[in-house]
């Protein structure tokens, strides 16, 4: 093994996980940078982390109000994990689809909501918005909650096309319209009180009686749509393709769209039109492209402070 493979598969493990060890490193050198890559792809080749050793001391953990303990455990997690991507992806989609304690100031769905980004973070994005459409935490904090026949709340329909999915300058503010009315009755179970016995668990509702179910056009597209129809609508867009390929390529590549970045996110568009939006195909182009293993690569993006922290302790 070369030093030169040897610093490739090192800045590999570092964008696509949180770096490692030496002895680890040396380990996987033994296989070569594509296989590397695959197995990084499908984390249910490996085994899920053994949660018992941090719940037996930390038995808070089995009650899901304790916040600042349950974002310990995703720490530990990062750092000891098997599956690396799986929890880069994760903590990716954490940052594209942002929500808060400070609104809800209820645990349970943000746990939850996590899980979920762990679970579907690698597959295509049609589920990826169908889930995040149906999760608690979002629908608390983009409103959708207050969204009803014939009084549309926007706030969902808007950020899930300017923010989630698109970009601005890919749709109107009639479509924000249309698609905030298929969303009506889009909502989630209310929670017992906080008191005497906690948080209590929610889960997504659809309320059929306060859902909008007349003619809407979306995109051009003329129905009587529900949110299911406006994602897959979504879904279909090229600027859909470049809005996922774009971030991606921040987040795992490089911080600035200069040099080859526009080579290499087309390459990225088509991986996910052909693949049916697949994530886990859209990352394989970029993490096997030339652009990638370069050594200007290596420099060009600034860590964020999760991945600095975690970086630290897995490489000690």
């Amino acid at each position: 093994m070369t030093e030169t493979d040897r610093a490739l598969k090192a800045h590999l493990l570092r964008r696509a996980g949180f770096g490692s060890s030496t002895n680890d490193l040396e380990e996987l050198c033994q296989k070569n940078y594509e296989d590397i890559v695959e197995e990084l792809l499908h984390p249910e080749r490996f085994d899920e982390i053994d949660e018992d050793f941090i719940e037996r001391y930390n038995p808070e953990l089995s009650y899901h109000d304790a916040i600042g303990l349950h974002g310990g455990k995703w720490i530990w997690k990062m750092i000891n994990t098997l599956r690396p991507l799986e929890e880069k992806v994760t903590l990716f989609w954490h940052h594209v689809f942002a929500t808060a304690y400070y609104k809800s100031e209820h645990t349970p769905t943000l746990i939850t909501q996590i899980e979920t980004f762990r679970k579907n973070g690698l597959t295509n994005i049609k589920r990826i918005l169908l889930d995040l459409a149906k999760d608690p935490a979002m629908n608390y904090w983009l409103d959708n909650c207050e969204n009803h026949d014939g009084e549309p709340n926007e706030n969902w329909g808007r950020e899930l096309l300017e923010l989630f999915s698109m970009g601005v300058g890919n749709y109107t503010e009639y479509d924000i319209k249309n698609a905030s009315r298929a969303f009506t009755g889009w909502t989630f179970e209310q929670p017992l009180p906080l008191y005497p016995y906690g948080h209590y668990e929610s889960s997504f509702v659809y309320n059929e009686d306060d859902h909008d179910d007349s003619e809407k056009v979306f995109l051009g597209r003329r129905g009587n749509f529900n949110g299911e129809d406006v994602i897959e609508i979504i879904v279909k867009q090229e600027s859909t393709a470049r809005f996922v390929s774009t971030r991606l390529f921040q987040f795992f590549a490089a911080d600035e769209l200069e040099g080859d970045a526009e080579q290499v996110i087309q390459l990225m568009m088509r991986s996910y039109f052909d693949s049916g939006y697949e994530i886990r195909s859209v990352l394989r182009t970029l993490l096997n492209c030339e652009y990638f293993k370069s050594e200007s690569a290596r420099f060009a993006r600034v860590k964020g402070p999760v991945e600095l922290v975690i970086g630290a302790l897995r490489l000690a």
